[in-house]
């Protein structure tokens, strides 16, 4: 279940304080494990709360600029803010979603992004430590240059952008203040997205919608992943490793098709049953980004199979109907004449 949260920046301390002890009495009195997901508003962070509820979790959501009615508010990269977040919610567990993860964002903004995705991590593994609560990391395939994939778990990361390099020292971070730490490492995501922009996978159904002819990338290989997919698996690598305490350090989760963004665009047309023949493969590296990204950073996943935690990747063309469904011209007019 959820339990209510209040903006700090707009009430008094005082106010904050009373209305934190009433969230802690509520929490306290739920014997259900707890866990403190951040970034409980973003793509990934949405999907981790359902699932976690989904299986008698009580669920701590925080989030920053868009935080939600049933959600704390907390600006991570507040070391005050975070300390009272983590005395008062008392979590067992902390899933860290919160990132920038716009990989040409960070290239133009790399302090605030520092901020977030590497200090806000050394923070809350370090408080994750002294309180005893299990701490997991989401980290990204980013951290590899994509020149001789697929790449295990102990390879040597060599992040070719300011994102990747920002990533890897979370995960650095991460286990230098919180030795028992897992990390994950997924590719490019996708899911139930608010808007299809949300994601840089579903952000091709405005290309494959539009009758204009529209190049797509064609050289970097990409494993699109479904954040449900990755919510199941972190729950339960948490509570295998609740109860295993070997369970810890890096782990790699990925879908298994290998999909250039053309060949998403195309599969997404099929899916739908809609013509691709605007769609342009484009063999050429995209000039536009000034992020330079990896070619293929494949990850192999083997470690995390070992575990047998029962979680196989499902396919893109079905995946990809329930994300879309919602935004198609049918599903629209249906809402128009049926509501």
């Amino acid at each position: 279940m959820f339990y209510l949260g209040f903006n700090v920046n707009f009430m008094s301390l005082f106010l904050f304080k009373i209305k934190c002890v009433c969230v802690v009495r509520s929490v306290m009195m739920d014997p259900s494990p707890r866990v403190l997901v951040t970034g409980a508003t973003g793509l990934l962070g949405r999907a981790m709360c359902k699932e976690f509820e989904g299986s008698d979790w009580t669920i701590i959501g925080t989030g920053n600029s868009r935080a939600k009615p049933r959600l704390l508010s907390c600006d991570l990269t507040d070391e005050a803010a975070v300390r009272r977040l983590l005395s008062d919610s008392k979590p067992h567990v902390i899933v860290h979603c919160a990132a920038e993860r716009r990989p040409d964002v960070v290239e133009r903004h790399p302090e605030a992004a520092a901020n977030l995705n590497v200090h806000a991590t050394a923070l809350l593994a370090s408080l994750a430590a002294a309180s005893g609560a299990l701490f997991l990391y989401i980290s990204t395939d980013y951290v590899f240059d994509g020149r001789n994939p697929p790449y295990g778990e102990d390879d040597a990361p060599n992040p070719l952008n300011v994102y990747g390099k920002s990533k890897l020292q979370g995960e650095r971070e991460a286990l230098r203040h919180c030795p028992g730490a897992l990390i994950l490492r997924v590719p490019v995501l996708y899911g139930e997205v608010t808007s299809v922009t949300e994601s840089a996978v579903t952000c091709l159904w405005l290309n494959v919608e539009s009758e204009e002819i529209s190049a797509l990338d064609h050289t970097q290989q990409k494993f699109p992943t479904d954040t449900r997919q990755v919510a199941a698996v972190c729950r339960r690598l948490c509570e295998r490793a609740r109860q295993d305490s070997s369970v810890r350090g890096v782990f790699h989760f990925s879908g298994n098709e290998q999909m250039t963004k053309y060949q998403m665009g195309v599969a997404m047309a099929q899916a739908f049953d809609l013509p691709s023949n605007h769609l342009i493969p484009l063999t050429e590296q995209p000039a536009a980004a000034s992020a330079h990204r990896p070619i293929n950073s494949q990850l192999n996943c083997s470690r995390l199979q070992l575990l047998n935690l029962g979680i196989e990747p499902t396919t893109f063309s079905s995946s990809i109907v329930e994300c879309l469904w919602p935004f198609t011209a049918d599903r629209r007019w249906r809402q128009t004449v049926f509501h």
